[in-house]
C-alpha cells in the first residue's frame, strides 16, 4: 500500500501549474495523491486530509500568504486531534521557513527543488511522523 498525500492550494492563489507538477512528481514517486483544487480554506484542507486518511499534506503557496495560511492548516488539524505532517512549497524566504517550522510545519520546499527532493522530503516527514506517533 502506498503512502497517501493530499496536495492543496489554500487561499486566493489561482496558480495551479506548480501544484499539478508536484502532484505528478509525487505520484511517479510512488505516492497516492489527492488534489483538492484551487481556493481551499485551511478548514477544508484539514477536513479533507482527515476524511481521506492521508499520511501528509502538501501546500502550494505562491501568494505570499504562507505565514498566515500554513499555520492555520496545522492548527485546524490539531483542533481535530490529529498530527498530519504539513509540507509547504513555494516562494518562501529562509527566515519564514524557520518561523513555519516553529509553527509546526514539517518541511519547506522552495523554487528549484528537484523531483527527487520533493519525494525525499515527503518520505522523510511521513517516516518521522510514524516514528513519533
Amino acid at each position: 500500500m502506498s503512502d497517501r498525500v493530499l496536495v492543496a492550494k489554500v487561499g486566493l492563489d489561482g496558480h495551479d501549474r506548480g501544484v499539478k507538477v508536484v502532484a505528478r512528481i509525487l505520484r511517479d514517486g510512488g505516492f497516492e495523491v489527492i488534489y483538492t483544487g484551487l481556493f481551499q480554506t485551511p478548514d477544508k484542507v484539514a477536513s479533507a486530509a482527515i476524511d481521506e486518511d492521508v499520511d501528509a499534506i502538501g501546500l502550494s503557496m505562491l501568494s505570499g500568504a504562507h505565514m498566515t495560511l500554513a499555520p492555520l492548516v496545522v492548527a485546524k488539524l490539531r483542533e481535530r486531534g490529529v498530527d498530519i505532517p504539513v509540507v509547504v512549497g513555494g516562494i518562501i524566504p529562509a527566515v519564514d521557513a524557520i518561523k513555519l517550522a516553529e509553527a509546526g510545519v514539517a518541511g519547506v520546499l522552495t523554487p528549484g527543488a528537484s523531483a527527487d527532493e520533493v519525494v525525499a522530503i515527503m518520505r522523510t516527514v511521513i517516516d518521522r511522523s510514524r516514528a513519533d506517533g
